[in-house]
């Protein structure tokens, strides 16, 4: 099932468009699960939420009618994209009334375990504390620590930078299944960044996690873990407390499994795998929400990349994955304590785009780092003599256009020649002809045709 579910784009898709994206049976399943409602219940727009509460304590259909005139008529486009959206996510269904009036339904788990987790009641959804207290507890600081730490393993893995250990091979094949990097033949077969790879490492970091955990969640069927299982727990984590402890108990294999990955991708900390406990970090906090509140304190608030217009570029950071994804593009000159001085050239640029790293790419990067001595009312003033000239080392590589054919050579005569090229030429497979020469290069898709055409009238 999972395999049909439409994959997730390198924009960072929200909650609701993955939702969308899976099976209707995994979607009700979803539902089954308070934590799941409240998350989805609050990404939703304003007026969809007002119309959900209308309708959370009337177990019956309502004409649409009635549902159309809640809204002012100014704002009826407006309800119309909402009523789309509510559909799409299974949230009400159409329904007719006695006397054939259309009518919109809410769907019965939701309505019932939303209710459960707004005001209460039922059996408890949110994660188990843990009752003891924890000798060796963490804080806040050092769970931040922690994560930061071990997202940037992954991070640093994918520019190749000399901080390598630490990464497993399911985040490895993660990270080549989901198309951030792939197989470079010429490198023997060592995973490289990919452009989708590099567009990753320019979003904020509850992006980057977000986009991860949705890769890593197509492949949990095939990993023997249940879909639903897992995303609800992390619908529960989203609803954690930070710098508290919470049980493992009751957990399934499955979740234990996931649980562990979670550990290594900086989500959860836990102080050994059988330990009966762990800690939420900030990461998996609102990890589903488009809530800037849920980035990491520690990304940096300002640039450290100075440009000049000899194509020297000046980091001021200390920070190893910063100056790993300079060189992704640049050639290295000198390191210092706090500055590092990088050179872009011509051969180092080209070796950024044979990565499939675009020139709009290095520019755009380049622009959101920059120190705040290149910004002038707000914006970055990048020399145009260097974004000019990366964009011109691209079109460099655009002079030729490389297409597969066969060669058609050492005709008989002049009349052979034309009769062949005209029955390409009809085909519409020639790929390039010199009359002068009788030399005739056809595609390989049309090379079958015309060499029974020519076995058949030209050979003597």
């Amino acid at each position: 099932m999972s395999n049909n579910r439409k994959k997730p784009s390198i924009e960072c898709t929200n909650l609701h468009e993955y939702l969308k994206s899976l099976p209707q049976e995994i979607l009700d399943s979803l539902y089954n699960h308070p934590a799941t409602c409240l998350a989805v219940y609050r990404e939703l727009p304003a007026l969809a939420k007002q119309l959900i509460v209308r309708l959370l304590y009337i177990e019956q259909s309502i004409p649409q009618a009635v549902v159309s005139s809640w809204v002012s008529h100014q704002y009826q486009s407006h309800s119309k994209k909402t009523q789309e959206t509510l559909t799409s996510l299974r949230i009400w269904k159409e329904a007719i009334m006695p006397g054939g009036l259309t009518a919109w339904m809410l769907n019965a788990t939701f309505r019932a375990n939303l209710r459960i987790a707004l005001v209460g009641g039922g059996r408890p959804w949110t994660m188990s504390a843990y009752l003891e207290e924890d000798p060796r507890a963490r804080d806040i600081a050092f769970l931040d620590n922690y994560a930061a730490e071990r997202w940037e393993t992954v991070l640093h893995y994918m520019v190749a930078s000399s901080q390598q250990a630490g990464i497993s091979e399911d985040a490895s094949n993660t990270l080549l299944q989901s198309g951030l990097m792939a197989r470079d033949e010429t490198q023997d077969n060592a995973p490289v960044i990919t452009r989708s790879g590099f567009q990753f490492l320019l979003m904020d970091r509850s992006s980057q996690v977000w986009y991860f955990i949705l890769q890593y969640l197509n492949s949990v069927s095939a990993r023997g873990m249940s879909l639903v299982e897992c995303l609800s727990f992390l619908f529960q984590l989203s609803f954690s407390q930070l710098g508290k402890d919470y049980s493992t108990d009751g957990m399934s294999q499955g979740l234990l499994t996931f649980l562990q990955h979670l550990r290594e991708f900086g989500l959860v900390y836990q102080r050994r795998r059988t330990s009966g406990r762990f800690y939420p970090t900030r990461l998996a906090l609102n990890i589903a929400s488009g809530d800037t509140k849920a980035k990491l304190a520690a990304e940096p608030t300002e640039g450290y990349i100075v440009v000049e217009t000899n194509y020297r570029v000046y980091a001021y950071t200390d920070s190893s994955l910063q100056l790993a994804l300079i060189g992704l593009f640049s050639d290295m000159l000198y390191r210092f304590p706090n500055m590092t001085v990088a050179l872009i050239t011509r051969e180092s640029a080209r070796n950024a785009f044979r990565g499939g790293i675009t020139a709009n790419q290095i520019i755009t990067f380049l622009n959101l780092h920059a120190h705040p001595k290149m910004l002038k009312d707000g914006l970055s003033q990048l020399p145009a003599t260097v974004s000019d000239q990366i964009r011109l080392w691209e079109h460099e590589r655009d002079r030729f256009t490389f297409t597969e054919g066969v060669l058609y050579n050492q005709f008989l005569s002049q009349s052979d020649y034309e009769t062949v090229k005209n029955y390409a030429d009809q085909l519409e497979c020639v790929v390039w002809s010199c009359d002068t020469r009788r030399t005739l290069v056809v595609s390989q898709n049309g090379h079958n045709s015309v060499r029974k055409f020519w076995k058949q009238n030209c050979r003597r």
